[in-house]
């Protein structure tokens, strides 16, 4: 019976409570020792605004301006990004219902841009956005603008939007800025001088945010001012002048005849007393003759003149990387790529491209036209009376194409495209930056044209295709052969 009372036994007692595990996660990078100690000892947990202050922000303008002014690559650049960006300028399409109406708004808007060179304007503002990190510009009135409507866009740098005549700023005030509980920008002071003019004075004038246009990306959540695009690249602009010196001097060194004189003789010997770091003026083509019991040695020069070249590109890759542009157009060179390569790595860079010309759109471009529509709206023979009425004017911007590496090859795509009904004339058009209604009326205007001139036109075939393709039957896919042609083109 033991064994029975055994189990009864244990039959009552109480289960065992589940034992507690600590579990103890980390990250690596969020521990400190010696060995990394140095490398995180400026990062801090600074709000957007108190890592950007008005100190800091000037110093980091003033040393891209450097760059950009005095580096080739630097300026070669920031040049490059504005005119892939915005290229020859937007161009308006609007939406209305009125074709005729719409035609008459888009000439007089892209005859007033022309008249007031925003698209230069336009460039200006990109490159300030990347070597000061931010623009403004001013809508106001001008009456020597060419054309019915007035109105100008006025370019100011960062450095003149400021709060240098306020000690204590107000609770909602960022350095010029003036904002609502909200958030909202309501106000800006721009300074009536430059702070890095001869003669200037602290006055300002304050200007509604209305007026104001501020051009720049944030890229922390509650950030107010802009940071230049170059920043992270900065330290590698100096490595990169300073590596280019330093193999620049080595290799004069070698070309200069320069050296030692030095002695076997021990310290009391023959050789004939010279005076310890004395230095010896040489003429070029000449023989030197030396005190007796010395002899003299040439310095050789060591450099890594091999591995210059490849410094360089990955410096460039590197500084090009923040700006999302390929090394091949940093550098302007691609003697390094084939055709498949360079357009993959041209894919990100265009797609920033597009990005890039949104925001400017909506930044810029919009509140742009919004204002010259409500100027033009009082001008009765610019405006149809049936869009005069509307609050605002629906439409879109185009911008310049991409020009493609293999036209041959991009027609026979477009061909194929249209073919089986993936895209549109409109999305073929946009490509090209180019508005599809304006390229069919020239198109059928052309065709009009030599049918009364007697003039035919035999219809292409794209390369690469031989043969017309039936309805039931599926369009072929690139070959193995093209395939191959484009990686090694």
């Amino acid at each position: 019976m033991g064994w029975l009372a055994g189990i009864l036994g244990r039959s009552n007692r109480r289960p065992a409570a589940p034992r507690q595990l600590q579990v103890r996660a980390r990250y690596d990078a969020a521990i400190t020792n010696d060995a990394n100690r140095k490398h995180w000892a400026n990062a801090d947990g600074l709000s957007a605004d108190a890592a950007a202050t008005p100190e800091v922000r000037r110093t980091l303008r003033n040393r891209a301006r450097y760059e950009s002014a005095n580096n080739s690559y630097a300026a070669g650049i920031v040049a490059t990004l504005a005119n892939d960006v915005v290229g020859t300028g937007p161009r308006l399409q609007v939406l209305t219902d009125d074709p005729d109406a719409n035609n008459a708004i888009e000439q007089a808007f892209n005859a007033w841009a022309r008249s007031i060179n925003l698209a230069d304007r336009l460039r200006t503002m990109r490159m300030a956005r990347a070597h000061s990190g931010e623009c403004f510009a001013k809508l106001a009135s001008n009456p020597v603008v060419p054309g019915p409507v007035k109105l100008d866009v006025g370019l100011i740098e960062a450095d003149r939007v400021a709060s240098l005549n306020y000690g204590v700023l107000g609770p909602y005030e960022v350095d010029g800025i003036v904002y609502d509980a909200s958030g909202n920008p309501v106000a800006y002071r721009v300074l009536r001088d430059h702070p890095g003019d001869r003669s200037v004075t602290l006055a300002s004038d304050v200007y509604e945010a209305s007026r104001i246009v501020h051009y720049f990306m944030p890229a922390r959540p509650e950030q107010h001012r802009g940071i230049p695009d170059l920043v992270p690249a900065l330290p590698l602009f100096a490595q990169l002048r300073r590596y280019t010196i330093a193999v620049l001097s080595a290799a004069e060194t070698a070309a200069n005849f320069a050296g030692t004189v030095e002695t076997d003789a021990p310290a009391n010997g023959e050789a004939d007393p010279v005076e310890p770091m004395d230095t010896i003026e040489l003429e070029a083509n000449s023989l030197l003759t030396l005190p007796a019991g010395w002899k003299m040695s040439q310095v050789k020069p060591e450099q890594p003149t091999t591995s210059y070249g490849e410094f360089k590109r990955e410096i460039l890759n590197e500084i090009a990387r923040c700006l999302n542009m390929p090394f091949n157009v940093a550098a302007g060179n691609s003697s390094g790529y084939n055709y498949a390569s360079g357009r993959l790595d041209h894919q990100t860079y265009f797609k920033a491209i597009r990005i890039d010309q949104a925001h400017m759109a909506r930044t810029v471009l919009d509140r742009v036209l919004a204002e010259w529509f409500d100027e033009a709206k009082l001008i009765e023979s610019l405006v149809p009376p049936r869009v005069r009425v509307l609050e605002s004017l629906p439409h879109q911007w185009f911008w310049d194409g991409t020009e493609h590496v293999d036209p041959a090859k991009e027609a026979s795509a477009q061909a194929t495209r249209l073919a089986n009904h993936t895209t549109t004339l409109a999305s073929e058009f946009a490509r090209q930056g180019k508005d599809w209604e304006a390229e069919l009326r020239q198109r059928a205007r052309e065709l009009a044209l030599m049918e009364e001139l007697g003039i035919t036109v035999a219809p292409s075939v794209p390369a690469g295709d031989t043969a017309p393709t039936r309805n039931d039957q599926p369009v072929d896919g690139p070959s193995d052969e093209d395939t191959n042609d484009d990686q090694d083109a």
